[in-house]
């Protein structure tokens, strides 16, 4: 492909980009404050699978990663492409159980969707540390979704060399993002009815 081709490309991929990510932004941050949605089935058996799917995108981007310093190019793109793979069926996972899922609190023991001041003690700092985590991930997993498709485009397009700038700190934001995932769904799972 020549180069005036793949920069035409790129632009139409990354105007595709950024309207996705706007799009997957205002559904995502729209979920918590819509109704929730009665599909006739209950959905409450998905946050182990997501977390699941966060965990398996984290180790093919850790394979990415070491195939990559191998110089197997090859092997490299199809780790990518599956860490993709696992972390759009998360995005989907994820919209579908929180459409049509009440909000789980951490330390809320009872299941009321209240947390008391009792239940607030019962956890402590704990529920501090929780809250850091989850405000990290769920702040950089929307602040990095553009630039891991402007990432990915970048190679696609063949522009080794911007993908490789751009993949130098978009790489360990997206593993953060992948390893916290299944990590609040752990300190969260006691909660889960």
């Amino acid at each position: 492909m020549s180069t005036d081709k793949n920069l035409a490309l790129e632009k139409r991929l990354n105007l595709a980009a950024y309207l996705f990510s706007a799009v997957v932004l205002l559904v995502v941050g729209g979920l918590r404050s819509l109704p929730k949605v009665d599909l006739g089935m209950d959905f409450t058996f998905l946050p182990p699978f997501h977390a699941s799917l966060n965990a398996l995108a984290a180790v093919f981007l850790l394979l990415a990663f070491y195939y990559v310093k191998q110089k197997d190019y090859g092997r490299h793109s199809q780790m990518i492409y599956i860490a993709l793979f696992f972390s759009a069926l998360f995005l989907i996972s994820y919209v579908l159980y929180h459409a049509t899922s009440p909000e789980i609190l951490y330390g809320d023991a009872n299941h009321d969707g209240v947390l008391s001041m009792d239940e607030k003690a019962a956890v402590g700092s704990s529920r501090t540390v929780y809250l850091l985590l989850l405000a990290t991930h769920i702040i950089l997993a929307g602040g990095i979704l553009p630039f891991i498709l402007l990432t990915f485009i970048r190679a696609y397009t063949h522009q080794y060399d911007r993908h490789r700038k751009m993949a130098r700190w978009v790489f360990p934001l997206w593993l953060y993002v992948a390893i916290t995932g299944p990590l609040c769904f752990w300190m969260l799972k006691p909660y889960y009815q």
